[in-house]
């Protein structure tokens, strides 16, 4: 994996290495010209030419000289250079020094090169997906949804007044370089039994909605500038905004007329007919419209469809940003459909559910999964989600189908294979404008 990441093309290391390399080799040339020239002065059988010949090896053949001096050299060079460049990164590492040096350069030059994409959703499927693209870019915005209405953060929101930070704190440590660590720090939960005392008002509690809701005190109720704050503070590879700073309660209207309302009773409701929130004059993040206007790719969902994605889509400011955004939109569809919400639901259905509560035209490109031989867990209560193609819409956007689920669980998409895919689309959709703009000017001249 180090042998590969040093010579990933465009790193910025192996061309000054090379430039280092053959100064040296220049210098060794120079000192051996004056070398042979001050020898060349001493008497025969000296005590003078003695101790030359042994630095200079004269006992050993010729071809045996050239491979030890050789040798001894490209050792010296390799463990000075990589020291002095250590030296340098010693103060940029973000992981306790353990981070090995290649990873801290790649991270810091490569990715930096990378795409600029935006990602709009929450819930599991958003921070799936975020591990496979934070390899690619650290040009990496999460446009998460504040319409959470249970367990901590749905506490946290009804006695501070602030919007649900469980999908944000999810990201969070998605992005972190330091993944492992922080995602067991963030994600604690503090026991139900406490021992008695103030202890108890923290049960239930993640130490990550904590430290959201903590920071967005400091910063005078602020939340964003709270979440802002939180990205410095870790150092996460990208940037995860919320959609709004104003929490949003989920409504919604059953197939029989019913009305339900709130995230965590909707996600367990079938027969969803329309979903809406509520203020509906809320204003999005400048920090969200401002990442959609500047990405090259925008990416809508995994996650979901009713709870997840389409709470960010419902807000106009959002929608309208989304749909005149130059990048290409791509609808990632689950992989498998969830009870209740989407029971029953084929592909075409998710995006004609999708385009129903936004705007014909919004979708570029929609991602499928092709592959269902994927383990199915034991408490599986779900079904893949089936090929039915076209929907029952115009424009139709293009479809890709691609091996995206997680072989070990046929509920998840695969971090990586998600990734992979994002970025061929990307490649192809900017290929094709390419052309298009093209025979465009052609036309034209």
């Amino acid at each position: 994996m180090n042998l590969r990441r040093w010579l990933t093309p465009g790193i910025g290391i192996k061309r000054w290495m090379l430039l280092v390399f053959v100064g040296l080799l220049l210098l060794a040339l120079a000192f051996a010209y004056a070398f042979r020239q001050a020898t060349r002065e001493l008497k025969p059988g000296g005590i003078s030419e003695t101790l030359i010949d042994l630095l200079t090896l004269s006992f050993l053949p010729a071809p045996a000289r050239v491979f030890v001096v050789a040798g001894i050299g490209l050792a010296c060079v390799a463990v000075g250079a990589v020291m002095v460049i250590r030296a340098f990164m010693n103060p940029f590492r973000s992981d306790d020094g353990r981070q090995p040096l290649v990873e801290v350069i790649y991270q810091k030059r490569f990715l930096d090169r990378g795409p600029r994409i935006v990602t709009i959703g929450g819930g599991t499927g958003l921070s799936t997906l975020l591990r496979g693209l934070k390899e690619h870019t650290s040009h990496l915005t999460a446009v998460v949804t504040v319409a959470d209405d249970g367990g901590s953060s749905g506490v946290l929101r009804s006695e501070l007044g602030i919007p649900p930070v469980g999908d944000i704190r999810n990201c969070i440590a998605a992005l972190a370089d330091s993944e492992t660590m922080m995602d067991r720090v963030l994600q604690y939960r503090f026991p139900d039994e406490g021992s008695g005392g103030d202890g108890q008002g923290l049960a239930g509690h993640a130490m990550g909605n904590l430290l959201i809701a903590a920071m967005t005190a400091v910063e005078n109720g602020d939340f964003e500038e709270g979440v802002r704050r939180i990205n410095r503070i870790l150092a996460v590879r990208g940037q995860v905004v919320p959609v709004s700073a104003t929490p949003l309660t989920l409504h919604a209207r059953l197939q029989d007329g019913q009305e339900v309302e709130g995230q965590s009773t909707i996600m367990r409701t079938s027969g969803i007919e329309r979903v809406w929130l509520s203020p509906d004059d809320v204003l999005p993040s400048d920090d969200a419209l401002e990442a959609i206007a500047d990405a090259e790719l925008i990416v809508l969902g995994p996650g979901s469809l009713f709870t997840s994605l389409l709470p960010s889509l419902l807000i106009p400011g959002i929608r309208d940003a989304v749909a005149v955004a130059p990048g290409p939109k791509v609808y990632v569809c689950n992989v498998a459909t969830q009870a209740g919400e989407t029971t029953g639901f084929h592909l075409a259905a998710h995006l004609e559910a999708l385009i129903a509560h936004t705007q014909p035209g919004l979708v570029d490109v929609v991602l499928a999964n092709t592959h269902f031989d994927a383990r199915i867990p034991d408490d599986w209560t779900a079904q893949p989600v089936g090929l039915r193609w076209p929907p029952q819409l115009e424009p139709v956007p293009r479809l890709v189908l691609e091996h995206v689920v997680d072989p070990e669980n046929a509920h998840h998409h695969d971090p990586e294979r998600l990734a992979a895919a994002l970025i061929a689309i990307l490649e192809r959709e900017t290929r094709l404008r390419r052309r298009t703009v093209g025979r465009a000017a052609s036309r034209t001249a």
